[in-house]
């Protein structure tokens, strides 16, 4: 066997040694390359982001208050600085690795990447890893708790809260209204053919009427007296009298608390509330005073004109009517629509009165002269419109099926004054009197309150355990009950009454 002289020995573990430190250097140059240009990848990466940030948040395109946008922008830009430290520790854990296995490996010292599994090296790696994770955690949640104590501080809250729940219709509500003279009253229209009194308080039918031979598509009570105006598909309209006496309010549990079977059927509950003792002990109404005939269609909506010596009418037969209450005659038949009218409404102190359509357009009928009559149209929406109320000043509120709700002045409705979009149709709206706040009901069983302006201020609660468990077809308020303010119907067979409580600094904004 051959034998190495002694110098031969020598000059090869010198040229082996040169190796390994040239080897060491090019890793650590290449290292160093790596590293800065990660860091101006990284440095151009923050650019972008940072001019992403800038482009969705930017003022013209933002809804966002400036103080707010701007903490929002601070916020982002402090977390973005911290995982930019954290990248660089990152990056010089790794190069310190790197460089201990050079180290190890000049030495004779192979180490495979297996056994990076166990020893010292793994323990410092671990160890560094898990403090690397643990201030990645404490970062983002200190971060994120930043931003919602900021949303928390610049944002007024409002109160919603279910009072109340109407239970006793074997179908569909399509309308309900508050009685404008005492005793307050609740008053519901249903698909089930009948209208029932509700004491607001309590929850208890106080009276049913049953005259109508169709469903019944408004409700509507007289200013001054106790008598009720329903809408039916029967093609009538019906005034009746009647005479209730509210029971004795009792202490009641927050039904909003009480808890209930998320895997219950609602269909079937709905049918259980409605065999309860409760409605089919209240007495009923048969024979209306008035019967109000001359529509070829279904009657879906009907009003008192201010004084409640008129009334007016709209049909399916695209016609609105006005009649007089005493005669029961026909006063005028108000013709234009294309299409069926969904809705009509008269003004609070004087005599207009505004028809909604299918074919979009909603109309302004003038009865302030009683030699003429004039009629204005409008053109604001691009689908069905389901309801224009009119407000205590001088605007028109209109909602439409395709998802927008606009407001309108009286002076000038050549364009709305303030428009809000929505995901979902709008049914039947009403306006509060002494906060005018919009309530909109909607097909997704949601229920909104927006401001005149616009500007969104709340949505009523719903979940399973409370608020509607189907379409929401009409709200109505009452400026005259301190524990429901509010009230909304739906396809679920039940009215809701809610207390609404809007911060006095949420409505200035």
């Amino acid at each position: 066997m051959p034998v190495e002289s002694g110098s031969s020995a020598s000059s090869r573990q010198a040229k082996q040694k040169r190796k390994s430190h040239s080897l060491s250097i090019r890793r650590t140059n290449s290292t160093e390359q790596e590293r800065t240009g990660l860091q101006r990848e990284m440095l151009e990466g923050q650019s972008k982001s940072a001019d992403n940030l800038h482009h969705y948040l930017k003022p013209e395109d933002s809804k966002l208050p400036l103080s707010l946008r701007s903490n929002l922008l601070d916020l982002f830009g402090q977390i973005e600085r911290e995982f930019e430290n954290l990248y660089i520790e990152n990056i010089e854990l790794r190069r310190e690795i790197e460089t201990l296995n050079d180290r190890l490996t000049a030495e004779g010292q192979t180490i495979d990447g297996g056994d990076l599994t166990k020893g010292a090296l793994k323990a410092k790696a671990s160890h560094s890893t898990s403090q690397l994770s643990q201030k990645l955690k404490t970062t983002y949640k200190a971060s994120t708790s930043k931003i919602v104590s900021s949303f928390k501080a610049t944002t007024s809250r409002a109160v919603c809260q279910l009072v109340k729940e109407y239970v006793g219709h074997r179908d569909g509500i399509w309308d309900l209204s508050v009685t404008r003279t005492q005793p307050v009253v609740l008053g519901t229209a249903s698909a089930d053919h009948s209208a029932m009194l509700w004491s607001i308080e309590t929850g208890k039918c106080l009276l049913k009427y049953l005259g109508h031979a169709g469903s019944v598509n408004s409700i509507k009570f007289h200013p001054t007296e106790q008598m009720a105006l329903t809408a039916s598909g029967d093609q009538t309209a019906h005034i009746w009298r009647y005479t209730v006496q509210l029971p004795t309010p009792q202490p009641v549990a927050d039904i909003s608390q009480t808890p209930c079977d998320d895997d219950i059927d609602f269909s079937d509950k709905d049918e259980a509330d409605g065999d309860g003792d409760g409605p089919n002990e209240c007495p009923s109404i048969r024979v209306s005073s008035t019967t109000l005939r001359s529509h070829q269609g279904v009657v879906i909506a009907a009003d008192w004109l201010v004084g409640g010596k008129q009334v007016v009418t709209a049909s399916w037969d695209r016609a609105a009517n006005l009649y007089d209450v005493e005669t029961s005659e026909l006063v005028h038949s108000l013709t234009g629509h294309d299409q069926e009218l969904t809705h009509c409404c008269t003004h609070p102190t004087q005599r207009l009165v505004v028809t909604s359509s299918r074919d979009t357009t909603f109309r302004l009928w003038d009865f302030r002269d009683p030699s003429i009559h004039s009629v204005n149209v409008f053109q604001g929406h691009t689908d069905t419109v389901t309801s224009a109320v009119f407000t205590v000043g001088d605007n028109v509120v209109s909602g439409s099926d395709d998802r927008t709700v606009k407001v309108w002045d009286l002076k000038n409705m050549r364009s709305p004054i303030a428009t809000i979009r929505t995901d979902s149709a709008v049914n039947r709206i009403s306006v509060s009197v002494n906060q005018r706040i919009i309530a909109l009901p909607h097909d997704n069983r949601q229920v909104r309150l927006f401001d005149m302006s616009g500007v969104r201020l709340a949505r009523l609660p719903r979940s399973n355990r409370q608020g509607h468990r189907r379409m929401v077809c009409c709200s109505a308020w009452c400026e005259d009950n301190s524990s429901c303010n509010l009230f909304s119907c739906g396809f679920d067979r039940q009215a809701i009454g809610w207390n609404i409580n809007i911060p006095a600094l949420l409505q200035e904004k």
